[in-house]
């Protein structure tokens, strides 16, 4: 059976992805004079759809069977987003706002719950006997750093949904540079492809931090009761050989 460490792809590889494209948005967004409607559902559709496929791809190449369900959720979700905001008809103030919000708050509650669990310890009960479970602690399935950088990332997602709840998509406000000799307005969809690219830009920091992290081997350090099981559960005597 192949192992965490034989993959040619690991968690760091979805992580590093998943900054780059973080980091392409949020220098797209700030590098661009234009904050409309149409700017920004571009540049979120187009980082939704390419990290949705790297979660899907993810799911054959880096999880095991047993650990694949946040990574295909998170990534189904993440296409159909980007699918949707990339639809011209929806490119709108109301459209982005809509899109936005609602991939930020169930990605975000799926990718909590998902680190949440894993910091928790979804753990395996081995049984020393046919039908006896082994009393003694079990084993956490899955590496504690992931879950945590998981959380970290869905709780940071969930706050981009709810301060994007409190902004006006209606909301003008002119103002004055007097040493450019100009007047500008300040809008709501402004502030709102603002926020994404504040978001964009610490995920794709503290994703690149955590792929570039060493971290140990999974289940290092983690008992392995196997062995020990088996012994125990075996009622054979032992003759002396003296």
């Amino acid at each position: 059976m192949t192992s965490a460490d034989s993959r040619t792809f690991a968690v760091r590889h979805v992580q590093l992805a998943r900054a780059a494209f973080a980091a392409l948005a949020a220098l797209m967004i700030t590098f661009s004079p234009d904050h409309s409607a149409l700017v920004g559902s571009s540049v979120f559709s187009g980082f939704t759809i390419a990290t949705g496929l790297v979660l899907l791809l993810a799911v054959w190449l880096v999880y095991p069977k047993g650990l694949r369900w946040p990574s295909a959720a998170l990534g189904g979700v993440a296409i159909v987003a980007g699918m949707a905001s990339g639809l011209y008809p929806l490119r709108t103030v109301t459209g982005y706002f809509v899109i936005v919000i609602t991939w930020a708050l169930i990605s975000g509650v799926i990718e909590l719950i998902a680190g949440w669990r894993g910091l928790l310890g979804r753990r395996e009960r081995r049984e020393i006997a046919p039908g006896v479970a082994d009393a003694r602690p079990a084993a956490v399935v899955g590496p504690r750093a992931e879950s945590r950088d998981a959380a970290v990332v869905g709780a940071l997602t969930i706050l981009l949904g709810i301060a994007l709840l409190f902004v006006q998509p209606a909301y003008a406000l002119d103002y004055t540079i007097e040493e450019a000799h100009a007047t500008f307005t300040l809008t709501g969809i402004t502030i709102g492809v603002g926020l994404f690219g504040g978001y964009a830009a610490i995920v794709a920091v503290y994703l690149g931090i955590a792929g570039f992290s060493p971290r140990p081997p999974d289940d290092a350090g983690a008992p392995d009761f196997t062995a020990e099981a088996s012994a125990s559960a075996d009622p054979t005597p032992q003759k002396d050989s003296a």
